[in-house]
């Protein structure tokens, strides 16, 4: 196969006059090194975390797009406080789009390099909304015959994510999980995670409509938040699973806090748990996401064993070591069409990804709703 000589790629920089630009930029076909392979990519999804690469603190509801095809690009300006919370980033042009899936059209002469020569494989690089990508070898996880970029596009950042939060459940010695924003892809994901391993889990969401969705894949404990009763609802789901671990999508507002005075209220009931410093098991909320980008609201009212705290995937990955995150890629290849399937709402070429119109759906970042971004369309 004959590659071209340039291809598109976009990228988002900040520029020293407070505007935050994305953009189409033509980019040199690389020759790829002995370890590393080219990536025809084709299918990318825009997650949350793509999110703040890409406009970091813009004021994205005063964003402009203009131009067509090729030449199309977004601005949007950036507020003194935001200049001065990214001043690493002025200047930079940095490549977005975290993980895709794609077709192997070019390999070094690298045993590992040439063993993916043809094969459709997923990666997290980043970069990756772009029409090719260069990458090491060992970045790549060879789909199964059948499996196409479409059903690979999201190998990584959400199946990864929520089998390690089961695997931090266990490493902390903790038994249940609660979770919010669980009507999400990442939520149904841990659903049927959570199922398949025998794994007590509280689902938290927004509406009527998400908890039923969740019980007709056979969610047990789903509570909505919207709720007259969600705070008794929830101590009884937590009392009933023994849920002591949380992780909280939203990040802002006052529902970590909540959620930490449900745990202390069913550990309550159990007989002669109490003491005037609280119950002594420990309760912990990870926040892993910034839908609600509001300050974090604390209440204390829940005794002195509890922590909250930030958690990411690649930390906790290096942390945990090759071995276990050799283990999970595994299972996930295995399972990649029933328990990590993804569904999308969207599927936009590379402009379709800057035009207004689009940007602002996506940037909605509504439960349920997803973007496939498909390199390969027309531009």
């Amino acid at each position: 196969m004959t590659l071209p000589k340039t291809y598109m790629q976009m990228f988002s920089t900040l520029t020293p006059e407070g505007v935050l630009k994305m953009e189409l930029v033509e980019q040199q076909m690389p020759t790829p090194k002995p370890n590393q392979v080219i990536v025809r990519v084709e299918a990318s999804p825009i997650n949350p975390s793509d999110l703040g690469v890409m406009f970091g603190m813009a004021n994205t509801s005063e964003a402009i797009s203009a131009g067509a095809g090729k030449d199309i690009a977004l601005t949007a300006p950036v507020s003194a406080q935001g200049m001065r919370v990214m001043k690493a980033r002025v200047g930079q042009a940095l490549p977005v789009g975290n993980e895709g899936a794609g077709t192997v059209v070019a390999a070094g002469d690298g045993d590992v390099a040439q063993s993916l020569m043809g094969k459709v494989v997923a990666v997290m690089g980043g970069g990756m909304y772009g029409q090719y990508r260069c990458v090491d070898a060992a970045m790549c996880m060879p789909l199964l015959p059948g499996d196409t970029a479409k059903d690979g596009a999201s190998s990584f950042v959400n199946p990864l994510t929520a089998l390690s939060m089961l695997e931090t459940m266990r490493m902390e010695g903790h038994t249940a999980l609660v979770h919010t924003a669980a009507a999400s892809n990442l939520g149904q994901m841990l659903n049927r995670i959570c199922q398949a391993d025998k794994v007590e889990l509280v689902n938290i969401v927004r509406n009527k409509s998400q908890a039923q969705m969740l019980k007709d894949m056979g969610a047990k404990h789903v509570v909505d938040s919207s709720a007259e009763n969600f705070l008794a609802e929830l101590t009884d789901a937590i009392h009933a699973t023994g849920a002591t671990l949380a992780f909280d999508a939203t990040g802002g507002g006052a529902l970590a806090s909540t959620i930490l005075s449900a745990m202390e209220a069913a550990a309550a009931r159990t007989p002669g748990a109490y003491s005037i410093y609280g119950s002594i098991k420990h309760k912990q909320v990870y926040l892993y996401g910034g839908l609600d980008t509001s300050a974090t609201v604390l209440t204390r009212g829940y005794g002195m064993a509890w922590g909250i705290g930030g958690w990411l995937l690649p930390n906790f990955l290096a942390r945990a070591g090759n071995e276990v995150a050799s283990r999970l890629r595994t299972r996930v290849a295995k399972e990649l069409k029933t328990t990590f399937a993804s569904h999308y709402t969207d599927e936009i070429s590379l402009s379709d990804a800057l035009q207004g119109d689009t940007v602002s759906r996506y940037l909605e970042k509504k439960t349920g709703q997803k973007f496939l971004v498909c390199p390969q369309n027309k531009i």
